[in-house]
């Protein structure tokens, strides 16, 4: 662990008891600390979708009508596992905490893997030789305001608190010393030369594993690409995947980028153009269909378009993007049969008069003259809306800044009606790719990527209109 590189996150839960099988999480609170400044702190209620018990009640302070309203957790868990990837997980009691963390995400269906620090061996190692260790006694002990006892972000705060008193009195060789017996020792695959893990840099980007042939096996991203790389040779964490790679692994590789957009983009890139042998999510499709809404006599219909027809000048006039002709005809039929709309009006069946659907009751008989043109149409475009692509909410071509001050990285991402057209370090790079006259490629990854990072960065990322670079350069008299 390097302090004034690494991502830890200093995190409490609050729960129904003390059994993390049986048992659930009532309060999420945690500080993200990266390069040993406190970058933000978070922290929610979680509907646990069980009776809270009165002891708990009374200790915490919180009560079941908190949690009525409270997301559940698998509503919380992509954001929260956001937060937590690349990070050392630091908590009071630290088995407790993550027990609970791995059994919520399992039902989730999702997967924790990252290395622990108890904050209770941290003390003892620190300061030898005192009666207690609970968090209790180290906030009597080194004097540590504590206002939020027993909710989650308080005693997050607690634990912070603690942690920079010792980092202060001891230095932050003393304490990353204190904490190497703590963190899980991965287990290196047994062709990776150990020296090339010990150069892994930290930070975000993406990393490339290599088999001893050079053939790309699995392509990843992280915010801290170490700690990342070596979550996969945990011992503890290993899933069937890992062991398979860990058998062939022979390189690692990686690109540093300047922020978590560029490696997210980065990513996408390359697994579509390589196609790694152990990546499935983001592997290049056969091709991309969405839907518009065409005129058939009186009635609206939806008509089925391939990736060529797609207008990317107008994404919001088409609905839902789809892998398959299937899964698209799939889901519009789910959506008619759940409004009652007709399939054959809306443009699923052939053939005329009343459809089968009408006579088992799931058509409102748009087919049979017993609903209105218009009134089916206002249906369909309804029941659509929610399939909407979302119109680009800029005038023009923008470029994305993302700094990281720490490794001296910047960059610049370009985009257009949702469509990557490239990255440069700096302004005057970009003149290239903004001239070339060809059309951008619309890219469904892209396009979820953008729209993600846009809603959770909106308010703290720098936008650059970029439409005066399009403009010839003047030339010199």
């Amino acid at each position: 662990m390097r302090i004034r590189e690494d991502k830890l996150v200093f995190l409490d839960l609050e729960t129904t008891g003390g059994n993390a099988s049986r048992h659930r999480i009532i309060e999420i609170g945690l500080i993200e600390f990266v390069a040993g400044q406190k970058v933000r702190e978070w922290s929610s209620f979680v509907n646990p979708d069980c009776a809270v018990p009165p002891f708990i009640q009374n200790y915490t302070g919180i009560d079941e009508t908190m949690l009525a309203d409270a997301p559940a957790f698998e509503q919380l868990a992509p954001s929260l596992l956001d937060i937590l990837d690349g990070g050392v997980l630091v908590a009071h009691n630290a088995r407790f905490d993550y027990g609970f963390l791995r059994n919520e995400f399992r039902r989730a269906d999702l997967r924790l893997s990252m290395p622990t620090l108890c904050t209770v061996k941290l003390a003892r190692a620190m300061y030898p030789g005192h009666k207690s260790y609970s968090l209790d006694a180290l906030i009597e002990r080194h004097d540590i305001d504590c206002a939020g006892r027993h909710r989650a972000l308080g005693d997050a705060r607690a634990m912070l608190d603690f942690f920079e008193i010792a980092r202060h009195e001891h230095g932050d060789k003393a304490l990353e010393a204190a904490a190497v017996p703590q963190l899980r020792r991965p287990t290196l695959p047994p062709a990776l030369d150990p020296e090339i893990v010990s150069k892994l840099p930290g930070g975000p980007g993406v990393y490339l594993f290599y088999d001893a042939a050079g053939r790309l096996l699995y392509v990843g991203k992280s915010v801290n690409l170490r700690a990342r790389v070596l979550s996969h040779f945990s011992a503890d964490h290993a899933v069937h995947k890992d062991m398979r790679i860990s058998a062939q692994l022979a390189d690692v590789r990686c690109i540093q980028t300047a922020g978590e957009l560029g490696a997210l983009l980065t990513e996408a890139r390359l697994v579509k153009e390589a196609s790694p042998v152990h990546n499935r999510r983001l592997r290049r499709q056969s091709g991309m269909f969405t839907f518009s809404l065409d005129t058939d006599g009186e009635f609206h219909r939806a008509v089925l378009l391939g990736e060529s027809d797609l207008d990317t000048s107008e994404p919001g006039a088409n609905f839902g993007l789809f892998r398959s002709k299937r899964a698209a005809n799939n889901a519009l039929k789910r959506i008619c049969t759940r409004d009652g709309l007709c399939l054959r009006r809306s443009g699923i069946e052939k053939g005329s008069g009343p459809c089968f659907a009408y006579q088992l009751g799931r058509c409102r008989g748009a087919c049979a003259g017993r609903e209105s043109a218009l009134m089916h149409n206002i249906r369909l475009a309804a029941a659509l809306a929610g399939l909407r692509l979302s119109a680009w909410p800029f005038s023009g071509t923008i470029g994305l800044r993302e700094s990281d001050p720490i490794r001296g990285r910047q960059a610049i991402h370009v985009f257009d009606n949702w469509c990557w057209l490239g990255s440069a370090e700096r302004t005057e790079d970009l003149r290239p790719m903004l001239e070339d006259g060809a059309k951008p490629k619309f890219d469904l990854d892209v396009y979820r990527i953008l729209k993600s990072w846009l809603r959770r960065n909106a308010d703290r990322c720098e936008i650059i209109r970029l439409d005066d670079l399009r403009q010839p350069a003047a030339s010199s008299a």
